[in-house]
This record gives structure tokens, C-alpha cells and sequence, in this order.
């Protein structure tokens, strides 16, 4: 059976990238984030070698909200990914992706993180440690992008689509050995593989969901005068007419019940008369009773029952920390779907969500694709419904993101967004793959997606990348 022993080489790029239009999460604005990339080269036993890409955008905002200034944070993150790319180089890898970011996730992961919150980080020596901890998310974030070149090298070396290699021809390990079943249920993992889990047959065109920030002007009054003229939308109705839309997220507050509801209305009015069908509702885990959101949906519910029925499902309310703050979600998620995002951590996290009342989860590729191969295969065998949400995923990132929603069966397609707040840092991936970087009658189009690993097709696509902010091999 094919093995990787060995990762011979790893690079770090770091790629800026400038929003045309900010974009709001929770108490903090984001107009720029850093692109994590990296290139890992492995080797087996027998001596064959192969490359594989991953990246990853270090959203600071939605990974990191602290009292920390955010260029500290920033810092902070992209030292982090420094020290990880040691640490999977000295790694004693043996195995399939799988069964290699498992381990590193559950024991190095854990360990380097500890270490890194406190210290001073070799790459930042006159810093104090950090003030407060960076949180297991970030930590996570910064790994995404080194298991997924290491998912996308092992593709490589098989010959195969990354989907390809989740059965019993190259894991040795069924699924007993990553996965414990909820406590009271018949749910056996053992002699069960991802495959197993996923869609045979993934589609090749996925339903688009699109951002309704914060800060989006849903109307002309709300124009300032400063927005961008570069040819893209700067309204609502011209985005959903432009692209088709069928499906929009809508950004809440979370502290503000009155300008939620009224936010959620008028999203509503907007889309219904332009096709839009199905609505979410995002709360930008401000909420911390579930009675914040209960009213909101029963009001929409006795006022616009239209609009409530549009909406498809609600996305964490709640803290991140869900072990922290354990709230009995059953009145919430018997309403409407109720799904687990940024404290999705893992499949454990998801067993203890479920037995608070979540119905669902919110996948993410950048929690590293080995955890959400793992989460979805949990999740569906315990009848959650699944979802894939965006963290604004541009360029090499949109790729593994989009494979994710097709071989996972979501609820309803998946999140996109990065055309309407960096649609110019994609165009050289775009001339290759235009499908995925345009949303036309409301989906994106994976057509262009083919060959081995994530099927990235990096030989055509025209882009320079800056010199490796760090380059080992061994």
C-alpha cells in the first residue's frame, strides 16, 4: 500500500491581498489579510517523490477576536505558520494525509501551540509573549494550509483526485480508529472509510451563496461616494442580478436585536423580488441566550412569514468556545437548523454540540482538510446536516474549498465570496478556472477541475509568487 515515510521539503509564502470593499466580522472591519501558501515535497520508502499546494487566508478577525492591536495578531499568526513549517518538517510521518494530520492535530498541533502562547516566538525574539493566548482556530487556520499540500502531494503520488484516495486502497486505518460514535447510539465506525461518507458522485456545478456584510449598501442612499468603480457591484440588487443569485447569507449583529430584524427584513424584501430563494442568517457569535434569537425568528415568523420561510438555517449565535460556554441550543435548533461553525473544531467539538441541540455544521477547509474529512464523516453519520462555509477564499484556497461542498452533500451548495471583496487578486487562477472565480445563474462551475491531487492545474496558471518567507529541506 502507497505510504508516505517521509516530507523532504517545505515553503512558506506569504501573498497581501487588499479588499475593494471591507468586510465587517463581528466588532472588527477586514481590508486586507495575508494568504498562507505552501509547497511540501514527500517521498516513500521506495524512493518516489511528489509535490503538493496548499493555502489558506489568516483571517485575524474571524480566527483571532481579542484586545490585542490587530497588526500584533497578525504578526503573531504569521510566526505561528513560521514554526509550523519546522515543526512537519521534522515530523516522523508515515502514512496516508490522513492519518499523518490526525496525528500531527492531536499531538503536535496541541503541543506547538502551548510552547508558541508561552514564549517568545524564535521569528519574533524582541516581542514579549502574547498578551493573551492565540486561540486553538488560529492555530488551526495556519496549519489548514500544510495539511492540505500534504492531501494534495499524496494525490500527486497516487496518480489520483485527492477524493480518490479516501478508501480501503490507500488507508490502512478504517474510521474506528479516528471517530468515537455519540454515547447511546447502534453507530459503528469500524471497517467504514470516508469514502463511505461522501458523494459518490459529486456535482460539478454548486449552488453560490453570497455575503450580505454588515457594511454592504443594500440600497443607493446607503452609497458614500468612496466605493470602488472597478466595473463589480456595489449593490445588493445589482450583485443578485449580475450573478443570478439564488442565496444570500445575511451578516448579523448579534447585539442589536432591532437592526437584526429589520436587516433580515429587508434583505428578504430585496431578494423576493429579484428570485432569490433561500436566506441564512449569520449572528457573528455575539449571542449568549438563545431567547436573542428565538425572538427574532418568532417575530419574523408572525410578521413576515414569507421571509421566514425563505430561511434555511442559522449560523453559531454562540461563543466559540463551546466547552466554555455549554448553552442548551434544543428551543433555537427546533425552529430552524442550527449550525456549528467557528467551534466546529473537530468531531469532538461536534459530539458535544449535538448533544446541546445543534443539528448541523458548517465545514471549512480552513480547519485543515484532514478535519473536515473527518467532522463530515462524524457528522453524517449521526444525520447532521452539513453545510460548507467560505472564509473569503481566494486564489489556490477557492479550489480545496469548492471540492469540499461537491464530495461533502451540503444542505444547499456553498459559500463564495471572494469575487466580491478581492475578485482581482484570483485572475491569474480565474483564466484558468473561470468558473470557480464567477458566479453565473446563481453556481459556480467545477468543469475545469481535473487530474491529480486537488487538481489545481498550476503548470497553466500565470502567477509569481514573492520569494519563500522561509525554505527547509532536509
Amino acid at each position: 500500500m502507497l505510504r508516505i515515510s517521509r516530507i523532504v521539503s517545505v515553503q512558506l509564502y506569504f501573498i497581501p491581498v487588499q479588499t475593494r470593499v471591507p468586510l465587517k466580522f463581528g466588532q472588527e472591519t477586514l481590508t486586507s489579510v495575508t494568504c498562507a501558501r505552501v509547497r511540501v515535497s514527500i517521498t516513500t520508502r521506495t524512493g518516489h517523490v511528489a509535490e503538493g499546494w496548499g493555502e489558506t487566508p489568516l483571517s485575524v478577525q474571524w480566527a483571532w477576536p481579542g484586545a490585542l492591536p490587530y497588526q500584533r495578531r497578525h504578526e503573531l499568526m504569521k510566526a505561528f505558520c513560521r514554526d509550523l513549517a519546522t515543526a512537519w518538517l521534522n515530523s516522523k510521518v508515515e502514512g496516508h494525509p490522513l492519518e499523518i494530520g490526525h496525528a500531527f492535530l492531536n499531538s503536535t498541533l496541541p503541543l506547538l501551540l502551548d510552547s508558541f502562547n508561552q514564549n517568545p516566538t524564535p521569528s519574533d525574539p524582541a516581542a514579549n509573549s502574547p498578551a493573551e493566548p492565540m486561540p486553538h482556530l488560529a492555530a488551526l487556520i495556519c496549519n489548514a494550509a500544510f495539511d492540505l499540500a500534504l492531501h494534495d502531494a499524496f494525490g500527486h503520488l497516487a496518480e489520483r483526485p485527492v477524493y480518490e484516495t479516501y478508501g480501503p486502497d490507500f488507508l490502512e486505518s478504517d474510521l474506528a480508529e479516528f471517530l468515537e460514535p455519540a454515547e447511546g447510539t447502534r453507530i459503528s465506525f469500524e471497517n467504514r472509510f470516508p469514502c463511505d461518507f461522501l458523494t459518490p458522485r459529486p456535482t460539478r456545478h454548486l449552488v453560490a451563496w453570497h455575503l450580505v456584510g454588515g457594511l454592504d449598501a443594500l440600497d443607493t442612499a446607503e452609497l458614500t461616494g468612496t466605493e470602488p468603480r472597478d466595473g463589480h457591484p456595489l449593490l445588493l440588487g445589482d450583485w443578485i442580478v449580475r450573478d443570478g443569485l439564488q442565496c444570500l447569507k445575511v451578516k448579523l449583529r448579534g447585539n442589536d436585536a432591532a437592526w437584526d430584524y429589520n436587516r433580515l427584513i429587508r434583505v428578504g424584501q430585496i431578494g423576493q423580488g429579484l428570485g432569490v430563494v433561500w436566506l441564512s442568517a449569520d449572528f457573528n457569535c455575539t449571542v449568549t441566550d438563545p431567547v436573542y434569537v428565538n425572538s427574532i425568528l418568532d417575530q419574523l415568523r408572525d410578521e413576515h412569514p414569507r421571509i421566514f420561510g425563505m430561511l434555511l438555517y442559522v449560523e453559531q449565535p454562540f461563543p466559540y468556545e463551546l466547552e466554555h460556554h455549554q448553552i442548551d441550543v434544543h428551543s433555537l435548533s427546533s425552529r430552524k437548523p442550527l449550525f456549528l461553525d467557528e467551534s466546529a473544531h473537530d468531531w469532538r467539538m461536534i459530539r458535544l454540540g449535538r448533544a446541546l441541540g445543534w443539528n448541523g455544521v458548517a465545514l471549512k477547509t480552513c480547519k485543515t482538510q484532514t478535519g473536515a474529512i473527518l467532522s463530515a464523516c462524524w457528522a453524517r453519520a449521526h444525520g447532521m446536516a452539513l453545510m460548507v462555509q467560505d472564509l473569503t477564499n481566494p486564489m489556490l484556497a477557492q479550489i480545496p474549498h469548492v471540492l469540499l461542498a461537491a464530495h461533502a452533500g451540503t444542505i444547499k451548495g456553498v459559500e463564495t465570496n471572494s469575487m466580491q471583496f478581492y475578485p482581482a487578486a484570483s485572475e491569474p487562477e480565474a483564466a484558468v478556472h473561470p468558473g470557480l472565480f464567477q458566479r453565473r445563474h446563481g453556481q459556480l462551475n467545477l468543469e475545469t477541475l481535473h487530474g491529480h491531487g486537488f487538481g489545481y492545474r498550476l503548470n497553466e496558471i500565470q502567477r509569481t509568487l514573492p520569494s519563500p518567507d522561509i525554505d527547509l529541506c532536509q
